[in-house]
C-alpha cells in the first residue's frame, strides 16, 4: 500500500514539475499514420498554433509536399534532411507567430523533431516540418538559415517515423513531391 501511494506521488509530483501534460495527436496520411508528442511548456506559442490548424481541422486535406534529400540538396551549402507538410490554403492561414527558437526552448532538431517552416523570424503560419536524422543546422546558430535564429521545434514524432521515411524517399522536382502525400487528418489524442 506504501508503494502504490509513493507511486502516485512520485506520478503526481512530476506533473506538477513538467507542467501540463504532453499533448497528443495523430496525423494520418495516405501512406500510414505517424503519432506525434508535442512539448507545450517548452514551445507554448507555437504549439497553440499548431493545435489552433489541428482544432479547426485545417490540416485535413493538406499534404506532405516538400523534402530535402541528401540528393537534391547536392548543390545547397548547408544540407538537411526533412519532409515538409501542412500546406493549408491562402485565406485560410491565421496570423504568423512569435518565433521560439531552440535557444529559448532547449528543443533541438534531433531525428523526428516537428518544426514549424518559415521564411523570415516570425513568420511561420502552418507549414511545419520533421526532420529525417538528426538537423543541428536547423538550431539556433546554425546555419541553414542566414539569420542565424534557426527554426522553432515544437515536438516529436513517437510512433511512424517508418511513414515518415516512406514520405523523404517519394520522387520530387527541386524538392517538391511529383506527387504531394494527403495529409487525411491531423487529432488530438490526449
Amino acid at each position: 500500500m506504501k508503494i502504490r501511494i509513493s507511486i502516485l506521488l512520485l506520478l503526481l509530483a512530476t506533473v506538477n514539475v513538467f507542467g501540463q501534460k504532453a499533448v497528443k495527436c495523430l496525423i494520418k496520411t495516405e501512406l500510414g499514420d505517424i503519432k506525434i508528442e508535442l512539448f507545450a511548456d517548452k514551445a507554448p506559442v507555437t504549439v497553440a498554433n499548431f493545435l489552433k490548424y489541428v482544432d479547426n481541422k485545417l490540416y485535413d486535406g493538406s499534404s506532405f509536399f516538400r523534402v530535402c534529400t541528401p540528393e537534391n540538396e547536392k548543390t545547397r551549402k548547408v544540407k538537411i534532411q526533412v519532409v515538409q507538410g501542412g500546406d493549408v490554403p491562402e485565406g485560410k492561414e491565421f496570423a504568423p507567430i512569435q518565433m521560439e527558437t531552440t535557444q529559448q526552448t532547449g528543443i533541438h532538431h534531433l531525428n523526428g523533431t516537428l518544426s514549424m517552416a518559415r521564411d523570415t523570424p516570425n513568420s511561420a503560419t502552418s507549414s511545419f516540418s520533421i526532420c529525417v536524422n538528426d538537423q543541428p543546422e536547423l538550431d539556433f546558430a546554425g546555419k541553414r538559415n542566414p539569420d542565424g535564429q534557426g527554426f522553432a521545434a515544437f515536438g516529436r514524432v513517437t510512433k511512424g517515423m517508418k511513414v515518415v521515411h516512406k514520405i523523404h524517399v517519394q520522387k520530387d522536382k527541386d524538392q517538391y513531391l511529383i506527387e504531394p502525400v494527403k495529409i487525411i487528418s491531423i487529432r488530438r489524442i490526449s
